[in-house]
């Protein structure tokens, strides 16, 4: 089954990645599409057909109007193992219980733009959804390193290699996320604002964090808002600043 991407962002996100097959690409003819250069260059490359086309048979592909001419037709995803994902002294995440994709897509884009090793994702197939997942992320998606597992197969993974397990869990006795160190080996489950994590899971966890308010707000945060909370607190812990460029 062919799955679409819509947008150069996405587009040339998946062809610098190269982590799923790209059957084509389809420029509309006419347009100014940004970075077409580099998406001719990448396409070529990789011997990956790109045709420019009448506006009319981009619309006829594609989902909305703003895929700004240009679309790729592209298979399912390569995924890592989690060998690969435990680089030492790195950060993984997993994102588990997140049901809306254009939320997941925020999440995974905060995750790779604080610098997270790679992405730990549940069985669910996220490719139905590819699309959106893929323009909310602006791209990041595409370019994160991703393993799938069940959660529990994660996290015994993670503790048998020294990676301190730590989930978010807004219940008496966490401690509050700017207390916590976060700059060893680290292994961070961010449950869905709807379902949160289960007890099991929660039981394997080394801590659990909860983001502290500035005021009383009984509301819990959404999953975009407090995965960059936790993915930048991790970044500031871990290079005082973080990047200037």
């Amino acid at each position: 089954m062919s799955l679409l991407l819509e947008g150069w962002v996405s587009v040339l996100a998946a062809l610098e990645s190269q982590r799923r097959p790209i059957e084509a690409v389809y420029v509309q003819q006419g347009k100014d599409v940004r970075n077409l250069g580099r998406i001719e260059r990448l396409a070529a490359q990789h011997t990956i057909p790109l045709q420019f086309v009448p506006a009319e048979e981009i619309d006829r592909h594609a989902a909305g109007t703003s895929h700004g001419g240009v679309l790729a037709l592209a298979g399912e995803r390569r995924f890592e193992s989690l060998e690969a994902l435990a680089q030492p002294g790195g950060w993984v995440a997993m994102l588990d219980g997140v049901e809306d994709p254009y939320n997941y897509g925020q999440a995974i884009r905060a995750l790779y733009a604080a610098g997270a090793a790679g992405l730990v994702a549940p069985l669910r197939n996220w490719d139905t959804a590819l699309n959106v997942v893929s323009r909310a992320s602006a791209g990041a998606s595409e370019h994160m390193p991703t393993a799938r597992a069940e959660v529990g197969d994660a996290l015994h993974f993670f503790k048998a290699h020294g990676y301190l397990c730590v989930a978010t869990a807004k219940v008496p006795g966490s401690t509050p996320l700017y207390a916590a160190d976060l700059r060893g080996p680290l292994f961070l489950l961010i449950g869905g604002e709807r379902r949160g994590l289960n007890a099991a899971a929660l039981a394997l966890c080394d801590a659990l964090v909860s983001i502290p308010y500035g005021r009383e707000f009984r509301a819990e945060l959404d999953v975009t808002s407090s995965t960059a909370a936790l993915a930048f607190e991790v970044l500031r812990q871990r290079s005082g600043e973080g990047s200037k460029t």
